[in-house]
């Protein structure tokens, strides 16, 4: 009998998560990935995970760069995690910059239930990882399983400024990290 539930996601942030952030990045020769992040989320795909990516990138707001140039850096990591047979189910973009009206900029949930709609997932047995605070809040206000910090990127300064506020999130050295505490829980 099949399921009628949804497929499980991991819902990642870009800068500082996956790939190192640097400010306002925009061209893919400054990709770097995180040590151990494109094998971990290879062993979360392999245990049949959807990723999708969920990223602002005030910087086109902002008139620093273009979509056209986030779509090329985009490109790129796309490229370069299917070389180990990563898919990225879907890449959210949030292109406005803070204060401008926005649907769907973290920490709106808007891109996660979009995901949800549009790649039948089930929030409830998915996982939000980033970096920054609204990375936490976009996944606990589109109701996933958890919500998971990494230290890199932002993360060690987040964990210091919001540690009284941190009950309800798992803190985490990086994305590989993460990804094996992900796959751990599923297996218990």
């Amino acid at each position: 009998m099949m399921s009628t539930l949804g497929r499980s996601a991991i819902f990642i942030d870009r800068d500082g998560t996956l790939i190192e952030d640097r400010d306002y990045l925009h061209k893919p020769e400054e990709v770097v990935f995180f040590p151990g992040a494109v094998s971990a989320l290879a062993a979360a795909a392999k245990e049949d995970f959807t990723i999708v990516m969920i990223t602002n990138q005030s910087g086109v707001g902002r008139g620093y760069f273009t979509m056209e140039d986030v779509e090329k850096v985009h490109c790129h990591i796309i490229s370069e995690l299917a070389k180990e047979g990563v898919t990225i189910a879907r890449i959210y973009t949030a292109p406005e910059a803070p204060g401008q009206t926005s649907r769907g900029r973290k920490p709106s949930p808007a891109f996660l239930h979009d995901a949800r709609d549009e790649l039948n997932l089930d929030l409830s047995r998915s996982y939000m990882i980033g970096d920054k605070w609204i990375d936490l809040e976009a996944g606990w206000n589109a109701g996933v399983s958890q919500s998971i910090l990494v230290r890199t990127g932002y993360g060690t300064e987040v964990e210091k400024e919001h540690s009284n506020n941190l009950s309800r999130a798992i803190v985490l050295d990086n994305l590989a990290q993460a990804i094996s505490w992900i796959l751990a829980k599923r297996q218990n």
